[in-house]
C-alpha cells in the first residue's frame, strides 16, 4: 500500500496534522486529485524540519513544515525553500518538483509546502535488507555523490532566480561571524574551547573561489539512488541552499562523510555509524581529490572549510539541544545533543590545529 514503506512511520505524538483542513487545502490547490481518504505518515529521519508522506489512492506527495515551537530568525523558511526548488527543478534533475506553497498557518499551524514524492533507495547506517555491500558499490556511490556536487556547482547561478535571492560577496565572513552568533544565542552550557576556536576561524578565513549554487546540507541520507545505484535520482532538504563559496559546501559534505579510521565520536555521535565506513567508500581525501579533478577548483584551503563545517554542525546540534532544554520539543533523541555539541567543538579545534 502507498506510504506503508520502511522510510515512513506513523505520525509521532504531538506532530499530527489537521487532516480535514489539509484535505480541503489539497482539493482547492492540487489539480486531478483522486477521490478517497487522505493518508498521512511521517518520515522518521531528520532532526529539524518535519516531513510527511501524503497519499490519496495512487496520488502521492511530500509535505514539509518547520519544527514545532519557536525557531531562530530566518531559519526554516518554507517559502524560500519552495522558491529554490522552483528555480532548480528545471535545471538540476535531482531536485524534486515543488507543487504548492501555503502561507495560511491556520491549516496545520505553520507555513508549509508540498512537493513530489520520489521513490528510490536512501541509505544511512545500513543497506536495504538483502543488498550485499561490495567494494565496487561503495566506490560507485562515492563517485555519484562527488559528481552530483560538482554538477550542482557547475550550474550558472546567474541564469536562475537564486541570482536575486543571495549575495555571494563576503559569504565566508558572514558565515563565520553569523554561526558564532548563532552559537552564542543558543548557548546552554559552558564549553571552554569555543572562544579559541571562534578566534581561529575569524583570523583564518581564506579567499573564496568564484561563487556557485551550494546545497549546504549535502550528505548521503539526503540523497536517493536508483535501485541499481546507477544514478542519483533525488536530493532533498534544500533549506540552506544559497549562492556562496563552493568549498564551504564541500567542507560541509565532508563533515558528514565519516570514514573507518575516524574517532568513535564522529562515527557514532548520531547512532550507528554510516555505511561510508565500509569497504570501497572514498576516504575524505579521495572525495576531495575527485572533486578537485572534476571541478578544476583549487582545494588547498579545505582544512579551514572542514574546521568551520564541524563548528557549524556543532551549532546545529546546540540549537536543537537548546529547544530541548527549553521544553520546546520533548523528542528524547535530543537529550544528548549537548554532549555532541561539546565533542564536535573539540574536534573542530583539533582539525584547526592540524594546519
Amino acid at each position: 500500500m502507498v506510504g506503508k514503506t520502511s522510510d515512513t512511520i506513523p505520525v509521532r505524538s504531538g506532530e499530527e496534522l489537521d487532516q480535514a483542513k489539509l484535505m480541503q487545502f489539497l482539493k482547492e490547490n492540487i489539480d486531478g486529485l483522486p477521490e478517497g481518504p487522505l493518508e498521512i505518515r511521517q518520515f522518521g529521519a531528520g532532526h529539524s524540519n518535519l516531513t510527511y508522506a501524503l497519499s490519496i489512492q495512487e496520488w502521492e506527495a511530500v509535505l514539509r513544515r518547520p519544527p514545532l515551537g519557536p525557531v531562530a530568525p530566518k531559519a526554516h523558511d518554507m517559502e524560500r525553500e519552495f522558491n529554490i526548488l522552483s528555480t532548480l527543478y528545471p535545471v538540476f534533475p535531482a531536485a524534486p518538483k515543488p507543487f504548492v506553497f501555503c502561507r495560511d498557518e491556520s491549516i496545520i499551524g505553520s507555513r508549509f509546502f508540498i512537493m513530489e514524492r520520489r521513490h528510490g533507495v536512501v541509505i544511512d547506517s545500513e543497506f536495504p535488507q538483502g543488498m550485499e555491500p561490495t567494494e565496487e558499490l561503495g566506490r560507485r556511490i562515492s563517485q555519484l555523490m562527488v559528481d552530483t556536487l560538482v554538477d550542482l556547482h557547475a550550474i550558472d547561478y546567474t541564469e536562475t532566480a537564486l541570482a536575486h535571492m543571495a549575495k555571494p560577496e563576503g559569504f565566508m565572513e558572514r558565515q563565520v561571524h553569523g554561526w558564532i552568533g548563532r552559537y552564542e544565542r543558543s548557548k546552554t552550557d559552558d564549553i571552554p574551547e569555543v572562544e579559541e576556536l571562534a578566534e581561529w576561524m575569524r583570523t583564518h578565513i581564506p579567499d573564496s573561489p568564484e561563487p556557485a549554487i551550494i546545497h549546504y546540507d549535502f550528505k548521503l541520507n539526503n540523497s536517493m539512488f536508483s535501485a541499481d545505484f546507477s544514478e542519483l535520482t533525488g536530493l532533498f532538504d534544500w533549506e540552506m541552499t544559497t549562492v556562496g563559496d563552493p568549498l564551504a559546501d564541500l567542507g560541509a559534505a565532508m563533515s558528514y562523510w565519516i570514514q573507518a579510521d575516524d574517532p568513535e565520536l564522529l562515527k557514532t555521535a548520531f547512532g550507528k555509524a554510516p555505511v561510508t565506513v565500509g569497504k570501497g567508500f572514498y576516504s575524505r581525501d579521495e572525495f576531495i581529490a575527485r572533486y578537485a579533478e572534476q571541478s578544476g577548483r583549487d582545494v588547498s584551503t579545505i582544512d579551514f572549510y572542514l574546521t568551520f563545517a564541524y563548528f557549524k554542525l556543532a551549532v546545529i546540534c546546540q540549537q536543537i539541544y537548546y529547544r530541548y532544554k527549553k521544553g520546546q520539543t520533548t523528542d528524547a533523541r535530543f537529550a544528548h545533543f549537548g554532549d555532541f555539541t561539546k565533542s564536535l567543538i573539540q574536534y573542530a579545534l583539533l582539525t584547526a590545529k592540524k594546519k
